[in-house]
């Protein structure tokens, strides 16, 4: 094959690789709503007044209105409400020192997130991976 034959061959194959997507219509997999992880946060166990502990969390923001790298610019802001928030009411575990109440994270992200991104940026916030510093449990006295 001559070499002018395979370059003007190359725009029908980019069609062609197109068009193959297209054609799949409804049986392709539903796409999922764009998502932020915000990782590395380190929040207090505080029991009795003292710090016992910290865990490193990782959460997944799911977007709404807002693009990935329009939020990304914001993470800094979630991160620092998120500190001060466990500082104030701590996500504390009864008889557990080493997980959080992940629940109540999640609660207090979608309190902060119309103000911190904008209303109807942030739809749900999760979270994915807990690692505590110590893995120690409860202390008893």
């Amino acid at each position: 094959m001559r070499r002018r034959d395979l370059i003007a061959s190359i725009p029908a194959l980019a069609t062609a690789g197109l068009a193959v997507p297209a054609i799949a219509g409804p049986d392709t997999a539903p796409t999922e709503a764009p998502s932020l992880n915000i990782a590395g946060v380190g929040l207090p166990i505080i029991v009795e007044g003292r710090v016992r502990n910290y865990i490193f969390v990782t959460v997944r923001l799911t977007l709404g209105n807002v693009t990935p790298e329009a939020l990304r610019l914001k993470e800094p802001y979630f991160r620092d409400a998120l500190v001060k928030a466990a500082h104030r009411t701590p996500f504390v575990v009864p008889n557990d020192w080493t997980v959080i109440d992940a629940r109540a994270v999640s609660a207090a992200l979608m309190r902060m997130a119309p103000t911190l991104a904008g209303r109807g940026a942030i739809t749900a916030a999760q979270v994915v991976l807990q690692a505590p510093r110590r893995r120690t449990g409860v202390r008893t006295r």
